[in-house]
């Protein structure tokens, strides 16, 4: 599996100066050639997978292919983003600042996948966290003629009307959106209120003071898109915790994730899954048009 690496130290620092110091790297961290990466998407839908906060280089290598490799897509190839999402001072206090390096990471790969993913199909994009604005700002800058054919936030810790505000026309250029959110993501309920106030105070000028998209879905103050798959909501009993949708070490060969017959949302009090990774990346699965 490539990934498109936009930082520019493993652990903490900030994003590459430029577009041309973008680097592909497999789950192994061996650099490859961009030759080898651009043969592997001609004629194929792309889906690029993130992060999200507090992940260094290696954890993103690993949470990312892990959950690729649950995926059943058919012959649609897994791309991985890379952006500094580590904490480099102290955790939600830098959060702003990740923030900030969110952005740019995703001005940079929208300017790579423009010049270089011409000859895929279609790009698609799949979030955790905070890499929710990552791939936005990404959709936001891509040239008018990329197909964008699906968009997942799982946890999307971004403000509840950035779909039909700060992203609105990002989240009107996919076929196909869904969000996964969670009542019982603590550190969405916690962690990002607080960065949240403190990023509007010093870096927008204006303090947010919304939910996170991660928890309760849009805000019932907006309109949201119409692409917009209605069901988002995990069932409180799942106790789906923030961490819970992407793995980290899994013990030998997963096979992927059987294939939903139908696309049916779980409802209220239906049983928690066997594997909460495995459930997303079959909600991803079932969602595949």
């Amino acid at each position: 599996m490539f990934f498109l690496n936009t930082r520019s130290l493993p652990a903490g620092g900030g994003v590459v100066g430029s577009v041309d110091s973008i680097t592909i790297l497999d789950q192994t961290n061996t650099v490859h050639p961009l030759g080898e990466l651009i043969a592997a998407i001609r004629g194929h839908d792309v889906l690029l997978i993130t992060h999200g906060f507090n992940v260094n280089q290696m954890d993103g290598l690993e949470k990312v292919s892990n959950w690729a490799g649950l995926l059943n897509l058919g012959t649609a190839v897994p791309i991985g983003i890379l952006w500094p999402g580590d904490s480099r001072w102290i955790h939600v206090v830098d959060y702003p600042v990740e923030g900030n390096d969110a952005i740019a990471a995703g001005k940079l790969l929208s300017a790579f996948l423009s010049a270089n993913f011409t000859s895929a199909l279609s790009l698609s994009f799949a979030s955790h966290s905070l890499g929710a604005r990552v791939v936005l700002q990404t959709i936001a800058g891509l040239d008018s003629s990329r197909h964008v054919r699906r968009l997942l936030l799982m946890a999307g810790a971004i403000d509840n009307t950035c779909l039909s505000d700060e992203y609105a026309n990002a989240g009107k250029r996919p076929d196909s959106t869904s969000l996964l959110a969670s009542r019982s993501d603590d550190v969405l309920e916690w962690a990002f209120p607080a960065g949240n106030f403190v990023s509007g105070l010093f870096t927008r000028g204006t303090p947010y003071v919304h939910e996170a998209i991660g928890r309760e879905g849009p805000s019932p103050a907006v309109t949201p898109p119409p692409n917009i798959h209605a069901d988002w909501q995990i069932p409180d009993n799942w106790d789906y915790g923030h961490g819970d949708y992407l793995p980290g070490n899994l013990p030998g060969n997963p096979a992927p994730a059987p294939i939903p017959p139908v696309v049916v949302f779980p409802g209220p009090g239906s049983p928690p899954p066997a594997s909460k990774p495995a459930w997303s990346a079959a909600f991803e699965t079932s969602r595949w048009p």
